[in-house]
């Protein structure tokens, strides 16, 4: 029972990360081969404040 995990700052639609998780399920189910209802697939929404990249806080890095 594959599960995966993506972690990703906010700021997409429920329709988007809907996609995200159908293709992220079909990748799986197909690559391992393994049934789609089997896959397992966790977003995570998580600020720029709160992930650091080369030191810096990815809101600075990254401003929107």
């Amino acid at each position: 029972m594959p599960f995966v995990q993506i972690r990703l700052w906010p700021g997409r639609s429920d329709d988007k990360k809907a996609e995200i998780i159908a293709r992220v399920t079909d990748a799986v189910s197909e690559s391992l081969p393994c049934p789609r209802e089997a896959v397992t697939v966790l977003l995570e929404e998580h600020p720029k404040a709160n992930w650091g990249m080369g030191g810096t806080p990815a809101s600075q890095a990254f401003p929107d």
